[in-house]
């Protein structure tokens, strides 16, 4: 007997998740025990042009009724925000089926509500295209290294801003240029907010934190900074240094265990470190484990056959469940860790300063960082005359000296502007 799945959503990943089930339909039947049938289409406008062919009798404006009927055993949610996903979702699993989301919006914000109803009602949830696209992570880090202690999560996991970071550095863009670049290519959308200010990658960052730590977070425990103030300045500094700027999620345990840290930023990193070379609009990200050392996970972050590959891996998972009677990994947050602030990560500075060129300024900026106990790696000087510009690098310490430390830069009378701040990261596995 055919097991039937009910598909929410047929924009860019929705249509391509029908041709590969269509396409495929052979071969996920062996690797299942069972055909796999589309019972339905959910779709707000049922005319509309798509990707590709979908027989016009799949098609349905309702999709309460669609996740309600008996025949069904796995809708697929691809329409992605809050609402109506989230009812939807709690629907079909209040009516005992299991289901694949693409939804990083959803789980980061509200991902314990769902996760209970999928626990209260037996239900699989599955999510494997919410964080990577293709980029098999998930389900490593839920079921791979479920034996294992992660220490820490790294990784660029938004195409759009690691294209335009990318170009800028690639072919000294400025961010705009870089940004009309990518949205001419499909790369970035006609409001490309979600993306350049971070609120993507924080909601993943969200979700691999709790998978990673077993503690609940959300897209509010995060913390945020977009790249719309990285100028070309600041790529020239970086390449100055022998690094690059890339839009890094950062999830880190705490030294002594007992918390976390959950970040997304700018930040610079050497070239001879694996993630400096992930170029255009791929993702990748690193996991520390304490027995398995250190992985790299890289490919297409988005897009729709990636994408769709992911929630097709995904459907295969659910409906082996299915036919076993058995379930998949729940939500685990046992180790209950709690988020600590970012003043208290513990990080470095790359700081370049316009300063007056007379004698003594050295001496005083460094003071300033003494007196927040921030200690200076290098500093080197620039330029002669009425101005000078200083480029400091600090040493490792908490976020919260260091952002004293900026605050007490910027109200010396010797300093005419603090032209950049970005943090440095990744050398420890360079």
């Amino acid at each position: 007997m055919a097991l039937k799945v009910a598909l929410l959503g047929c924009g860019v990943v929705g249509s391509q998740v029908i041709r590969l089930m269509r396409e495929q339909a052979d071969d996920l039947a062996a690797r299942v025990g069972a055909p796999l049938e589309l019972a339905g289409v959910a779709v707000r406008r049922p005319g509309r042009r798509r990707d590709t062919d979908v027989d016009p009798a799949l098609l349905t404006t309702d999709a309460e009724a669609l996740v309600a009927r008996d025949d069904v055993d796995i809708v697929v949610e691809v329409i992605g925000g809050i609402e109506p996903a989230r009812s939807l979702i709690l629907a079909a699993m209040k009516g005992g089926k299991s289901v694949v989301t693409a939804n990083k919006a959803l789980l980061a914000e509200d991902g314990a509500t769902v996760h209970a109803a999928a626990r209260a009602n037996g239900a699989d949830l599955y999510f494997e295209a919410a964080v990577a696209g293709a980029i098999p992570l998930i389900r490593p880090l839920r079921e791979s290294l479920a034996g294992d202690r992660v220490h820490r999560v790294m990784g660029i996991v938004n195409g759009t801003t690691n294209y335009i970071l990318d170009k800028m550095d690639s072919t000294g863009a400025s961010f705009s240029d870089a940004l009309e670049e990518a949205q001419a290519l499909g790369y970035a959308e006609a409001d490309p907010t979600a993306d350049v200010e971070g609120f993507d990658a924080a909601a993943k960052a969200a979700i691999l934190a709790k998978i990673a730590f077993h503690s609940r977070v959300t897209a509010a425990d995060v913390h945020r900074e977009g790249i719309t103030e990285v100028t070309a300045a600041d790529v020239a500094g970086a390449r100055a240094m022998g690094c690059v700027i890339k839009l890094l999620a950062i999830c880190a345990r705490s030294d002594d265990g007992r918390s976390f840290g959950v970040r997304v930023h700018p930040a610079m990193i050497p070239r001879s470190h694996p993630l400096a070379g992930v170029r255009e609009a791929y993702n990748a990200v690193f996991v520390e484990a304490e027995s398995a050392g250190r992985l790299m996970f890289y490919g297409a972050g988005a897009g729709g056959a990636p994408t769709a590959s992911a929630v097709l891996g995904d459907i295969v998972a659910v409906a082996r469940n299915h036919l076993a009677g058995t379930r998949g990994p729940e939500e685990s947050t046992y180790a209950d860790l709690a988020v600590h602030p970012m003043g208290e990560t513990v990080t470095r500075y790359h700081v370049s300063l316009d300063v007056a060129d007379k004698p003594g300024v050295l001496a005083r900026v460094a003071d300033m960082f003494a007196r927040q106990d921030v200690s200076i790696q290098t500093v080197r000087q620039e330029g002669h005359g009425d101005d000078a510009q200083l480029v400091l690098v600090t040493h490792r310490a908490d976020d919260a000296a260091l952002s004293a430390t900026i605050q007490g830069l910027r109200e010396m009378d010797i300093v005419r502007d603090v032209v950049s701040v970005m943090r440095v990261e990744g050398e420890d596995i360079a």
